[in-house]
């Protein structure tokens, strides 16, 4: 048996296509799978996503770009980091388009000149007039999961410097201007949380409609009874007020449950239970009400155990947590349920 599993249901991805293609109102859904998809699977979610009417892929570099042109071979793939040289020359033969911070575009490549409205980050602090090689203009939004107003501001900022160029494809949305902001939507969003069925505002997905793709689950390895004063872990962070039993679960911080997820609550055989005990590499501890056997099924992350919950608890958010799940085969098995 593997230590854990990842079960990503490009089904639940399908509809979260659709779910964003209907608040999008005709404009375009463009999928932004870099990071291996959140952690999800790029090539297959690419599939998945495209097929349901996504008409683009977002990367951030152009070898994440390049693995998956060999698996989607007419697909439009957007880089949207910066490239070098050298990869400026693999992305014109790959057929890929970049976006670009300076005016300076190279020649045979689509490019996407990126206008900083407020992100602060990556732009053009002023948007100058497109070369040929310009395909679309875009930039970033920096508060549409927190701040109504700056985000106003910048769609603002963003909709009168490219109205001359309205020709050109224009994108600023993100999953959380997607799902709240119709002013936001120009010709396409850039979607990228959303996609996962994970919220990009911290809450239940399903106050948007979104539903979960992934689930992490695992199983208890060992069930022990801890008698009253005895403690489980390294530090004695728990110590048992009375007699109880706890089940060890052979998933810990390597596998990306994190030492701060002490107190998150997983599902074991059905019933939520609270993690206790300081995480370890490889293991944790959970409380139980009474001795399960071993191979009792654990779920960590799913079917009814947020995501969002658990990063709220570690002080951070899904993003991080979902990329920071260790998917090499050699700690977990993954499995793709169409």
């Amino acid at each position: 048996m593997y230590r854990s599993e990842l079960t990503i249901d490009l089904a639940a991805l399908r509809r979260n296509v659709a779910t964003l293609l209907r608040a999008l109102a005709g404009s375009e859904l463009w999928a932004v799978v870099k990071a291996n998809a959140y952690g999800h699977g790029a090539a297959d979610v690419a599939g998945a996503a495209l097929g349901a009417g996504a008409t683009a892929l977002c990367v951030a570099t152009v070898p994440e770009a390049l693995a998956l042109r060999r698996e989607h071979t007419t697909a439009r793939i957007v880089v949207m980091g910066p490239a070098t040289n050298r990869e400026v020359g693999q992305a014109r033969d790959a057929r890929l388009e970049l976006v670009l911070s300076t005016p300076d575009a190279p020649p045979g490549v689509p490019i996407h000149l990126k206008l900083d409205t407020g992100m602060g980050r990556w732009g053009l602090s002023e948007l100058v007039q497109p070369g040929a090689e310009v395909v679309g203009l875009m930039s970033h939004l920096a508060t549409a999961d927190t701040d109504a107003a700056y985000t106003e501001w910048q769609l603002e900022r963003f909709r009168s410097a490219t109205a001359p160029y309205s020709h050109l494809m224009r994108h600023i949305a993100n999953s959380a201007g997607a799902l709240r902001y119709p002013s936001a939507r120009f010709d396409a969003a850039r979607c990228g949380i959303a996609l996962y069925g994970l919220s990009p505002f911290g809450t239940d997905p399903a106050d948007d409609g979104l539903e979960p793709v992934l689930t992490w689950s695992s199983h208890i390895a060992h069930s022990r009874l801890l008698r009253a004063g005895h403690s489980t872990g390294y530090g004695r962070k728990f110590i048992a007020e009375e007699d109880t039993w706890i089940g060890i679960v052979p998933v810990g911080y390597a596998d990306g449950f994190r030492r701060d997820l002490t107190g998150a609550h997983v599902r074991v055989a059905g019933e939520l239970r609270p993690v206790v005990g300081t995480i370890s590499m490889d293991a944790l501890a959970v409380e139980l009400d009474r001795e399960l056997p071993v191979d009792t099924p654990v779920v960590l992350i799913g079917r009814g155990v947020l995501a969002e919950e658990h990063a709220r608890l570690a002080g951070t958010i899904t993003y991080e947590l979902m990329t920071g799940i260790n998917s090499d085969p050699a700690r977990a098995r993954r499995v793709v349920v169409s």
